[in-house]
């Protein structure tokens, strides 16, 4: 099995469990403090992206890509010089930035968001700059090493200690106000982001094959080389997600302000915010886990093929991940789009956001597409192209919801239909772009294929959803639904020879089972290495 098939598969599994714990944090959250302490939350959390993304300045993707051209040619001097270059990089920029969030945090809350009941939640995110940037860089060294293992057991880490404390702490803090309960919700994230960190810091040390201590400064001192080199790819990249962070930091900004031109009160438009950002886009996010997974491979294992100038390679690189991606998100918009309203029902509580789901999942799934696209491009050194492509997208997006969120008649569904405008361009241009560098065959007859398994088994579990036994509770309805669409969709896939054997085969124990069952399927010549 290859490291790129390995690792893809040790970060879907680690995605897939980090996901469902992140998801079940998001139900407490919201069952604890309701809507409106969800936006108070939701606001929050695009300032801590932000300051994140300025830490990091789009260090990790660089040290992957870096550090997996340097294993391939098996030098470990630069490998530490990157390493070391990286950390006193991120310490610095987070030793500026985390007082600057502190100080700058009443303004944000009181005149940006309009509501300064955000200010302690603000104020919770701020340690957690320093933790990230340090752990962000270890993470980038295991990633280039195509050593997938300690970043996955880092994310469960983080998300069971998360996990382990929101309910405590929400619920402590709750009797002194929602804002108190918001921000007791964030600092169980700083908690669980420490944790993880603990744990890379002593992976590292046990595997890592040079002192990381020895000759520390002489290696800053003469590491002018490697800063540039890691800045030509950091900064196009930090670029691309500073576009995202900024256009997510001022999108609740912009948000508020169009719902008050609208007419809703601050007070309504956090709950609807809530309710869009905190139940219903988490939703839609869930599967993302896979596109991660494939995205964090994809970066140093289409860097190898690349810098080897074997583009056929790095063609098959991204015809997997696109098609798995396709399958899979298919798969989570059919469930999604058919048991919204007892989905929500079921895990909230109410159905609030349902509406949301209904409206935003078919787009969905060009949003998966997005972060396998992304990654290509970024190990293809097109990371400037990303940038732009972003920035279009984001500017396009913000203005879409200005423009229909302050009207009346659009409300919050103004913002929705905005967030699909923003990434359906974004994930179009990414396409584009790459088209330009690779040579790419689509197979129309296989999307025609999928389209007709997502309309068969969505129809099915609509049928089954609504022939169930009244008498039976609506999770254990719920629950059939999702299993019935699952093992259909699964097996008319198989079938209509959509996954290929030679790539079954190689997934450990259930790989050749499922390869008898692809009876029609043959590789795509050009899949062929």
């Amino acid at each position: 099995m290859s490291k790129f098939i390995k690792g893809t598969l040790i970060l879907l599994a680690a995605g897939l469990i980090t996901r469902v714990l992140g998801f079940i944090n998001r139900i407490v959250i919201a069952r604890f403090i309701g809507a409106e302490g969800v936006g108070l939350y939701m606001m929050a959390v695009p300032t801590f992206i932000l300051a994140i993304t300025i830490t990091q300045i789009g260090l990790p993707v660089a040290i992957s890509k870096n550090v997996a051209e340097a294993e391939a040619v098996g030098d470990k001097a630069k490998v530490k010089k990157i390493l070391v270059v990286s950390l006193t990089t991120t310490i610095a920029l987070s030793a500026i930035f985390t007082p600057i969030l502190l100080l700058t945090a009443p303004l944000l809350a009181e005149t940006l968001l309009t509501d300064e009941r955000t200010l302690y939640p603000l104020l919770a995110i701020a340690p957690v700059v320093p933790i990230i940037a340090i752990s962000s860089v270890i993470r980038g060294y295991f990633q280039g090493k195509q050593n997938m293992k300690p970043v996955a057991f880092s994310q469960m880490i983080e998300q069971v200690i998360r996990i382990s404390l929101i309910a405590f702490m929400t619920k402590a803090f709750i009797p002194y106000g929602i804002e108190y309960a918001a921000a007791a919700a964030m600092a169980s994230a700083v908690i669980g982001e420490l944790a993880s960190l603990v744990y890379l810091l002593t992976t590292f040390k046990l595997k890592k094959k040079f002192p990381i201590r020895k000759q520390f400064f002489t290696y800053v001192r003469s590491g002018k080389s490697t800063f540039q080199g890691l800045m030509s790819i950091a900064i196009p990249t930090t670029g691309s997600r500073m576009i995202g962070s900024l256009s997510w930091f001022f999108e609740p900004i912009v948000v508020s302000h169009s719902l008050a031109i609208a007419g809703i009160a601050a007070v309504a438009a956090t709950e609807q915010y809530g309710s869009l950002t905190g139940f219903a886009l988490p939703l839609l996010m869930l599967p993302s886990f896979i596109t991660q997974s494939l995205a964090t491979s994809l970066v140093p294992a289409i860097s190898e093929a690349h810098s080897k100038n074997n583009m056929k390679l790095v063609e098959y690189r991204l015809q997997q991940a696109l098609r798995f991606v396709f399958l899979s998100g298919g798969l989570a918009v059919v469930i999604l789009y058919v048991l919204a309203d007892p989905l929500m029902k079921v895990l909230y509580g109410s159905e609030n956001g349902s509406g949301f789901i209904k409206l935003m999942a078919p787009f969905f799934i060009l949003y998966y597409y997005q972060g396998p696209l992304q990654a290509t491009l970024q190990a293809l050194n097109l990371a400037r192209a990303a940038m732009i492509n972003s920035l279009i997208g984001a500017i396009v997006k913000t203005a879409v919801i200005f423009a229909l969120a302050s009207q009346p008649a659009f409300g919050i569904n103004g913002v929705a239909i905005g967030l699909l405008v923003g990434f359906v361009l974004v994930t179009l241009l990414h396409f584009a772009t790459v088209l330009k560098k690779v040579s790419f065959t689509f197979y129309i007859r296989d999307y025609l294929k999928t389209f007709f398994v997502m309309g068969v088994a969505g129809f099915a579990g609509a049928w089954l959803l609504n022939h169930l036994p009244a008498g039976q509770p609506l999770s254990l309805k719920v629950l059939i639904a999702a299993i019935a669409i699952s093992i259909l969709y699964s097996l008319l896939a198989l079938l209509l020879g959509l996954m290929q054997k030679d790539e079954l085969n190689r997934i450990p124990w259930i790989g050749k089972p499922l390869a008898k069952l692809a009876v029609l399927s043959q590789p795509h010549p050009t899949l062929k290495r």
